[in-house]
C-alpha cells in the first residue's frame, strides 16, 4: 500500500521567516531560527496518522551567492533534531537555471514520491508562497496555503487557506 505525505515548505511554514518590503526570506542562520508556533503539535498529530513529513524548499539564495549550503543544511540538521521529519529536499538552484526541482516545477515532490512510494493524489503540500500551492498542483497533491498575505503574487486556487500549520491539520486529516 502507498504511503500518504505531507509536504512542506521550511520557511513560513515551520520556522519564521524574516519579512522585507512584504516578501519572506530565509533566517540569516542557526541564530535567527524559530519555530513558528504550533508547528510541534502539528507535526507530531501528522506523525501519529501515518504521514511522512517531507520539507521541499527552494533556496535560491546559494545558487545567487549569497548563502552557503552549509547554511541551509544547519538550518535543516536544527529542526530535524526536535521535530519529526523524514526528509529535507532543498532546490538550491535560481529561477533561471530551469531545473525541474525548483517549485513551482513538480519535481522535488515527485523525486520523494518515487522513494517513498507516495500516494500523490492522497498527500498534501503545505506552503506560504504561490510557487508552493502550484507545486502541488502539478505534483497532483491537495493543496493548503498558509496566507499571510506577503505583498506578491497569490495562488490562484487553493484546496484550504488557513494562518497557520496547526489551524490546516483538521483540514488534512479530515
Amino acid at each position: 500500500m502507498k504511503r500518504r505525505a505531507v509536504f512542506l515548505d521550511r520557511d513560513g511554514v515551520i520556522n519564521v521567516p524574516t519579512v522585507r518590503e512584504g516578501r519572506p526570506y530565509p533566517p540569516a542562520g542557526i541564530d535567527a531560527l524559530e519555530i513558528l508556533p504550533g508547528v510541534t503539535e502539528a507535526l507530531a498529530q501528522l506523525k501519529s496518522a501515518n504521514f511522512l513529513l517531507i520539507v521541499v524548499s527552494n533556496q535560491p539564495d546559494v545558487a545567487r551567492g549569497t548563502r552557503t549550503r552549509t547554511s541551509v543544511e544547519a538550518i535543516n540538521a536544527a529542526l530535524a533534531r526536535c521535530l519529526p521529519i523524514d526528509e529535507f529536499r532543498m532546490c538550491y538552484h535560481d529561477g533561471r537555471d530551469a531545473c525541474d526541482c525548483r517549485k513551482p516545477s513538480p519535481g522535488m515532490l515527485l523525486d520523494a514520491a518515487a522513494k517513498w512510494d507516495i500516494d500523490l493524489a492522497g498527500s498534501f503540500m503545505v506552503g506560504d508562497r504561490w510557487r508552493d500551492v502550484e507545486a502541488g498542483q502539478n505534483a497532483g497533491c491537495k493543496t493548503v496555503f498558509v496566507d499571510y498575505h506577503y505583498a506578491e503574487k497569490q495562488p490562484e486556487r487553493v484546496d484550504c487557506r488557513v494562518h497557520s500549520l496547526l489551524e490546516a491539520v483538521p483540514y488534512i486529516l479530515s
